[in-house]
């Protein structure tokens, strides 16, 4: 049966909803006068930042095949990779509509502002806060045709270990998982818990995309647990093949 006119209004309506709560700016109401102002040097600040640098940068892809076959084939990817390297990935994947998971956090304020001018959208809680809300409205996300990403290991680690909110996901949105990595020849690693490393400019930054992760809505627990520890050693093995690619040359 046909959906009638209403209906049809509704759905329209609640994704413009969803859209607007993903990609909106959102309101700085809640915090002090001092915070807003930092939050809003914050944004510019890595903005340009990111813009500067990663356009000097000499790219590679290595792996494209994985996504797009995971396009091809109609679904749409959960992208996932390690925090270390968000500023390279914010620049490459930018104009996506990618959702984030963005923890509920006043320092997640900062980098959700950055990442959404770069035409990506969060998805606000973590593992720890608001995660599975968030995660239900990642799950709307890709029903509704957008893209997702974790930093998986987010967002206050351990860094490289990787959480279960990707495979979670998975398994009840039917999407696969598409780890990547981008490694790059010349950084400044911060001294931060993840060591967050800012590229050199004009280094070369190598992205190596895996094979993608399907994980069966009806996967009993030790299933799930195996495509929990073939996500930590895609990316492990990611990591280390692209380190090896910029040590050769």
């Amino acid at each position: 049966m046909p959906l009638s006119r209403k209906s049809q209004n509704n759905d329209s309506s609640e994704s413009e909803i969803l859209r607007e709560r993903v990609y909106g700016p959102g309101g700085l109401s809640g915090y002090s006068f001092r915070d807003r102002l930092v939050i809003r040097c914050a944004d510019q600040l890595f903005y340009w930042l990111i813009r500067i640098i990663c356009s000097t940068l000499r790219w590679k892809v290595r792996g494209r095949e994985h996504l797009d076959d995971v396009i091809q084939s109609g679904h749409r990817p959960i992208f996932t990779f390690w925090h270390e390297c968000i500023f390279g990935a914010t620049w490459f994947w930018r104009n996506r509509g990618i959702v984030v998971m963005s923890s509920a956090s006043r320092d997640a304020e900062y980098t959700g502002r950055v990442i959404k001018r770069f035409g990506y959208g969060t998805a606000r809680g973590s593992s720890t806060r608001g995660g599975g809300r968030a995660l239900a409205e990642m799950a709307q996300c890709l029903a509704s045709g957008f893209e997702a990403a974790f930093t998986i290991d987010g967002p206050r680690g351990p860094a490289l270990v990787a959480k279960p909110g990707a495979v979670t996901l998975a398994r009840h949105s039917g999407q696969p998982i598409l780890p990547f990595h981008v490694s790059i020849s010349k950084v400044a690693e911060l001294p931060s818990w993840d060591r967050l490393q800012i590229p050199a400019p004009f280094s070369r930054a190598e992205v190596l995309i895996g094979e993608p992760i399907y994980v069966r809505r009806d996967a009993p627990a030790g299933e799930v647990s195996a495509k929990q520890e073939d996500l930590q050693r895609s990316l492990e093995t990611l990591r280390a093949t692209g380190d090896a690619i910029n040590l050769a040359e």
